[in-house]
């Protein structure tokens, strides 16, 4: 990644899409970003859309192929943010919406929807901007300030 050798990409896909280890496929989506090649969007959105782990053995085993943890998901949203593709606002709008998703995921999908400017994003932010996480809150009303120069600043 820190080559931004577009050499990589489809390496670094196939191991964000397929490596057994999570700090594998995440550090596969942080070089992804670092490369901001587009080719990476779709398999950055896949990772940021996969089903969010839930407890229990059963559910462990059952869902284990769709599952993924939030420093992976988090790590997709910060690199769609990098790459700036429109290609990738659908998946981050619906990490942003989903309150099931982590804090931080949500955080740096907002963040990330601010950085690629598109207008789709503006409800999703609009809904963001009044979440209980005073992070994300900020965060949403900053994305919506640069997509609308006239939103309200931050405290």
């Amino acid at each position: 990644g820190l080559t931004r050798s577009a050499l990589g990409v489809e390496a670094l896909t196939a191991a964000l899409a397929r490596d057994k280890e999570s700090a594998v496929r995440g550090a596969a989506a942080v070089a992804l970003g670092q490369i901001a090649d587009a080719r990476a969007v779709p398999f950055l959105s896949e990772a940021l859309g996969r089903r969010i782990a839930r407890t229990g053995l059963l559910n462990r085993i059952t869902f284990r192929k769709t599952e993924e943890n939030d420093f992976v998901r988090r790590s997709a949203a910060v690199a769609l943010g990098q790459i700036r593709s429109r290609d990738g606002v659908p998946a981050l709008v619906a990490a942003l919406s989903n309150e099931r998703a982590g804090d931080d995921v949500r955080r740096e999908a907002a963040r990330a929807l601010g950085l690629i400017g598109d207008p789709a994003a503006l409800p999703a932010l609009r809904a963001a901007s009044t979440a209980r996480d005073p992070y994300l809150s900020q965060i949403a009303l900053e994305a919506l300030r640069k997509l609308e120069p006239t939103a309200p600043r931050p405290a």
